[in-house]
Parts: C-alpha cells; structure tokens; sequence
C-alpha cells in the first residue's frame, strides 16, 4: 500500500508559540512527513497580512530542530531563496502566482542551482498548462536541481463553485502526462477554500494516485491571520488522514487482471463505436452548412440548438449521468459543428 507524503503547516507563520506548537503537534501524529508554513504571503490586497517574512523562518528551523522534519516555504524571488538557504529550508514552493512570471521562476532557479533543495511547483492560478509546463521545463534544465514535484492548488473560474478553486482533474492527467516521472502533490486546502470539503477531495486525489497532500494545520484555526476558512486542527487532519483509504497502483491478481482487461476491451470498443458516431455527425454538420451556405443563411440558430439541449438533458436521469457531464460533452460537439460549418461556408 502506498505511504503518501504529507506536507501540513500553518498558511501563515504568525507567532513563535504558534508555529511551533503547531509544527510539533503535527509531528507527533506520525502521519507528517514534511513542515510547512507561509512566511511571505502574496496577498491580493496590500491591506492583508502579508507575513512575518525572515522572523517566521527563524521560528520554522525552531520547529525542524525539535521534531527532525524537513520543512518547506513559498518563495517568489531570489531573495526569498536567499534566506530559505540560510535558514536550512528543504523544500521552496513556487506559487501559483508566481509560476506565470518566467522572469521570476529563473531567477529563482538561479539561485537554486547547485543546492540539493528540492523545488515543488504550484499550478498557475489560470487554466494554462503551456505556463506551468514552462515553469516546470525552466527549473528542470537548471544544471543540479534534479528534485522537482508539481502541487495541484485548483484553478481560478468565474461563476459559482463549491470549490474556491475548481480541480479540473482532467488537466492534471495532461500534464502528468507530460512529466510522467514527477511526483505530484494534491493542495486540498487552496482547492476548497473551506474544511468541510477537505476529505472529499483528499480521498479523490488518494484515488487518482497522487503521490501525496498538502493540507493546511494551525492550532487555533478560526483565530488564523490568513484563510482561517481553510485550516485545520493537527488532530482533525490526524481524524482525516487516518480515515483515507489510498489505493494500490496495480496488483499481481490473475483473475482481477483478467476481469480488468475484459472490462477495458468493452471500453475500447464503445469508444470506436462513439468516435465513428461522432465522424458521421461531423460529416451531416457540413452538408448542413453546405446547404446555409447555398441558401444564405446563419450558422448558429439558437432555437434548434436550445431545442437539442433541452431533449438530451431531459434524459439524463434515465441514462444515469449527470447534467453537467451532458452539457460538456453537447458543448463540445456544437463548438467542432460550428466550426466545421463556418469552414464550409467561407471556403473560397
């Protein structure tokens, strides 16, 4: 069975009994492998706290002398770096804000190159791989840093959400996909924005087989200076670990490998089934807009496509899948018809 890594700390260093009662109560539940905290903080609003800055790393090497874990900070320039060096921190985090700026992420590898820190790196707060695939590729080819794992904090949507930052779970596989050797650590905390979700999406991450959690811990939560909404006693995080179940990656079994590959032959050729469907329709959407095209008239019609949501979604109970699903999948499909039907009617 596999032994995550679990990164847990205040969001923010605020006071030396704080961080340190905190650090230690989260080293003697066993389960914390790595200590963490925010010592400066990239507020949105320069009202905000934005951190204790070098005083919180003096509190931070406290907390590693006493439990004998490795701990790890933001950091945002080459400055941060400078003192996270100085103080014997473990492991840097490039923030999500931070791993857009490729001006900052070199100079942070700069400063890191040559040193046996390991570099973690945040998903950018937009749903942009190309950025985060960048920051990744800037720090990998930096002669001498050869430990580098990625964090998925979620991603920043407009509308309503339960999450205060959406997971787009599909994007991680993308990237995962890319750096198939890099570790990847699961941010619950900055994904939900809230406590109430943390085991959800904690036991979603243990079950898509990432390779650990960061999760946010403070003494006295509700009395935290920064994301107080977010954080979690060390003994409630204690509740929530323990209560995971993470899953083995594969297992010698005959009879569950056979049973699996049945399953998946089935898959595979539903999928062909589907895309050849898909072909077909493709294929009718340009004959429609062949005919739009002859008689002068419009791409988009609204009625009919309302007409076509309305038809497909009202049976989404009967098919056993969800309305969101639906809609995604029609979305997609009406977005490619459009397209092929505007390449037909403005072809020369």
């Amino acid at each position: 069975m596999k032994r995550p890594i679990i990164i847990s700390g205040p969001c923010s260093a605020e006071t030396e009994e704080q961080t340190i009662v905190t650090c230690t109560k989260l080293a003697e539940t066993g389960k914390v492998n790595i200590l963490r905290a925010g010592i400066w903080k990239p507020r949105t609003s320069p009202a905000s706290f934005e951190g204790v800055g070098e005083l919180g790393l003096i509190w931070l090497a406290t907390a590693k002398r006493i439990t004998g874990l490795p701990i790890a900070i933001e950091v945002a320039n080459a400055e941060h770096v400078h003192k996270a060096l100085q103080y014997g921190v473990d492991y840097v985090w490039i923030g999500a804000r931070t791993t857009v700026n490729p001006f900052s992420v070199k100079e942070i590898a700069s400063v890191l190159k040559g040193t046996d820190v390991k570099v973690l790196i945040k998903n950018p707060v937009n749903p942009d791989l190309s950025l985060w695939a960048g920051a990744i590729e800037r720090i990998a080819h930096t002669r001498g840093i050869e430990n580098i794992w990625l964090v998925h904090r979620g991603f920043s949507a407009c509308g309503y959400s339960e999450y205060r930052n959406v997971p787009l779970w599909h994007l991680i596989f993308d990237i995962r996909r890319q750096f198939p050797e890099t570790k990847m650590i699961c941010d619950p905390s900055h994904i939900c924005g809230n406590r109430e979700n943390l085991f959800k999406i904690s036991q979603i991450a243990a079950d898509l087989n990432y390779d650990g959690l960061m999760i946010e811990s403070h003494i006295c939560p509700d009395a935290a200076w920064s994301d107080a909404r977010q954080q979690i006693t060390p003994a409630e995080l204690d509740v929530i670990l323990t209560s995971l179940k993470w899953r083995y990656e594969n297992i010698n079994n005959s009879i569950f490998s056979y049973s699996l590959s049945k399953l998946r032959s089935e898959i595979d050729q539903i999928d062909s089934d589907l895309f050849e469907l898909l072909s077909r329709r493709m294929r009718l959407a340009e004959e429609i807009g062949k005919l739009k095209r002859t008689n002068n008239v419009s791409i988009y019609q609204e009625q009919r496509w309302n007409n076509i949501i309305e038809r497909i979604v009202s049976r989404a109970k009967r098919l056993n899948i969800s309305e969101t699903f639906i809609r995604t999948i029609l979305d997609a499909i009406h977005s490619e018809s459009i397209s092929r039907q505007n390449e037909v009617m403005n072809r020369s």
